[in-house]
């Protein structure tokens, strides 16, 4: 069975970065970076780093609040706030970045290195995308498609059309439609490989759902078995 390790990574600024990460039990078959929901490194992220690992790929999530532990259940939304309102683009892509040459100094080659985010880090996921090259990107239910979610950090539709990989976004019906038209439509004039998947929702999220939430996690590994190659 797969198992989870934290690494702590020195950083050149003198702090440092926490990685989570599982390695698949056979062959590599290259590498995924998943960034965390707002709440951080949880279970639920825990639980993505192993099945991700478990279908072959070495797996890395980097904890992008370095002076905090995860959020809980208890946690107020306020809470949460405080702690993405904390977040610097700047810092972030940079721990992206390191979280890459982690997997990078592990043997994986760029064009074989994937990015998964949800909620917050679907959009950081997106804008990875839109910045560096690897080989596939994709996002669930990212904030800020019409509007910027963050300090520095620019609306979705207007990143979409500067995607450089596949990119596949998987979003619920609770987002407007005609958000979702709009960024499919941005990501379509990236002439990459997009795609745009919205699911019913039973509840908040779509994966409340088990028959919705096992269809998107079969379509997140074809999307990378089909383009990190």
């Amino acid at each position: 069975m797969t198992g989870l390790r934290t690494e702590v990574v020195p950083l050149t600024d003198g702090d440092t970065l926490r990685l989570t990460v599982a390695d698949p039990d056979g062959r590599v078959r290259g590498g995924v970076v998943v960034l965390h929901e707002a709440r951080g490194v949880t279970e639920a992220v825990r639980l993505l780093v192993t099945g991700l690992a478990a279908d072959g790929w070495l797996t890395v999530a980097p904890h992008l609040y370095r002076d905090a532990d995860e959020l809980g259940d208890g946690d107020s939304d306020a809470d949460v706030a405080d702690h993405v309102d904390g977040l610097d683009s700047t810092q972030v892509m940079g721990d992206c970045d390191t979280a890459f040459g982690w997997l990078a100094d592990n043997g994986v080659e760029s064009d074989q290195m994937g990015v998964l985010g949800f909620d917050l880090g679907g959009t950081v996921a997106l804008l990875v995308a839109a910045n560096r090259s690897l080989g596939a990107a994709v996002t669930v239910a990212g904030e800020g498609i019409d509007t910027p979610p963050g300090r520095s950090v620019p609306a979705l539709v207007e990143v979409a059309p500067e995607l450089t990989c596949p990119w596949l976004g998987i979003y619920s019906e609770n987002t407007a439609s005609a958000s979702i038209a709009r960024l499919r439509d941005a990501a379509e004039k990236s002439e990459v490989a997009t795609d745009v998947v919205v699911y019913p929702s039973t509840g908040y999220r779509f994966d409340d759902d088990p028959e919705s939430a096992a269809e998107a996690w079969e379509r997140v590994l074809n999307w990378f078995d089909a383009h990190l190659r």
